[in-house]
């Protein structure tokens, strides 16, 4: 069929055994995982109607990757990560049944929702830079790493769509905790994922450094490349000040457009169509030429639909607003993550994707604080508003950038063989004088 070419460039990362049995399992995982968010936000709104505790809520769940995880950077690419990743699922799995079993016999409290999202947030500071890093183990073709990044994302965003839509119709049937019951017995397909897969015996390294130094040379080599450190910029002022619009979701959905758990489920539905629609969009993409022009552009977006989505009364405009959101917020993420893992080299990627994590979920719970805070005192649709027009900022900063940054990926490229006329010096002379996209 025509379309044949097509479909096998958008999924070639599954000719991989081990990454298909890993695109399985999470698949089924992250659609648990998506209905706890949304349950754990609508539980805390309905309890209390606080918008400063759904920051607080989101805040605990979040803050211990600020402090852990450059420190868990250093660990993981000393530890097996396939090891890794079988414990922080088990303990994840763990997590879910207590929310459910507290909230289910109806002695949840804020207290308790707390210290389990502080619970969960030690485990996410190891797990997601430990499976941002093992992606690249999982592929048997490394020319597949960028495929591989690109559906991860359509996986993550599959789930944001039907995650969502499902818990706020579990919500209003029975309740928040068959949520988290559910989002429980998910983690045990990705658990069984990963102990089928066949992966080679991790070797340690011979010799090791001290944690501080090794965790010094993690950040000399971030802050001392150019792309990095402005891809990471990008990444947590987007995650200051534009992605804590999902903390104020419940009071746009109920106090704003006036709704309820099933308005909240269809607008984060509607965030994840305009996320999947991004991320297929970058499993068909060949090359990651390119992709620097579209992190400004992804961000410029994002930031525009928050704007719009602050002025917004209408639940059907508020809608479509939401596609351009979750695709600008999801294209920016996942062309920021194939950029890396592209340049990045082999023995720093854990403690590289240990930064990526602190850049969205360390930076995260510190803006959630103050999103949750603003919006008590002037209203979450000034805050988003405010929020939008701060990342419309960062992109033009970035796009300003973007021409030097070109000229410091360029060589590396070449090394990979990425611009294939400049590897195999084919390439005219009149053609090296114009730097490829980023």
């Amino acid at each position: 069929m025509p379309a044949s070419p097509g479909l096998r460039v958008a999924v070639r990362a599954l000719r991989s055994r081990n990454y298909r049995l890993f695109f399985t399992g999470q698949s089924i995982s992250l659609i648990g995982t998506w209905m706890t968010r949304i349950a754990t936000s609508w539980l805390v709104y309905r309890l209390t109607g606080s918008a400063f505790l759904l920051g607080a809520v989101t805040f605990a769940g979040q803050i211990p990757a600020f402090f852990l995880a450059p420190i868990a950077g250093v660990w993981i690419d000393r530890w097996d990560r396939h090891r890794t990743l079988v414990w922080t699922q088990a303990l994840s799995m763990i997590q879910s049944f207590a929310l459910a079993g507290l909230t289910l016999s109806g002695r949840i409290n804020i207290a308790s929702l707390i210290a389990l999202a502080l619970m969960q947030g030690l485990i996410n500071a190891f797990d997601m830079p430990a499976r941002q890093a093992f992606v690249v183990e999982m592929i048997a073709d490394r020319g597949d790493l960028s495929n591989a990044i690109a559906l991860n994302s359509s996986m993550v965003n599959g789930a944001r769509l039907v995650g969502p839509a499902i818990g706020g119709l579990v919500i209003a049937a029975v309740g928040e905790g068959y949520c988290f019951l559910i989002d429980g017995i998910s983690y045990i397909a990705v658990i069984i994922s990963l102990l089928a897969m066949n992966v080679r015996p991790y070797h340690h390294r011979q010799e090791r450094k001290h944690v501080l130094v090794e965790l010094h040379e993690g950040w000399r080599y971030v802050t001392g490349s150019k792309p990095i450190r402005s891809i990471l910029g990008l990444l947590a002022l987007v995650s200051l000040i534009g992605m804590p619009y999902q903390v104020l979701m419940p009071i746009m959905a109920g106090a704003v457009l006036h709704g309820g758990p099933h308005t909240l489920g269809f607008l984060m539905g509607a965030s994840g169509v305009g996320a999947l629609i991004s991320a297929i969009s970058l499993a068909v993409r060949r090359t990651v030429l390119g992709l620097g022009r579209m992190i400004a552009i992804a961000s410029g977006l994002f930031g525009a639909g928050l704007i719009g989505f602050g002025f917004s009364r209408d639940v059907w405009i508020s809608l479509s607003l939401m596609l351009f959101t979750g695709f600008g917020m999801m294209q920016q993420m996942a062309a920021s993550n194939t950029i890396l893992q592209t340049i990045v080299e082999d023995d720093k990627r854990g403690r590289v994707m240990s930064f990526y994590t602190l850049s969205i979920l360390g930076i995260a719970p510190i803006g959630s604080l103050i999103a949750g805070t603003l919006a008590a005192k002037i209203g979450a649709p000034a805050t988003l508003i405010a929020g939008g027009a701060a990342v419309l900022a960062g992109s033009a900063w970035f796009a300003i950038r973007l021409p030097e940054l070109r000229r410091h990926v360029r060589p590396i490229y070449a090394q990979l063989g990425i611009i294939p006329e400049v590897a195999s010096g084919m390439q005219s002379a009149s053609a090296l004088q114009t730097p490829p996209e980023a």
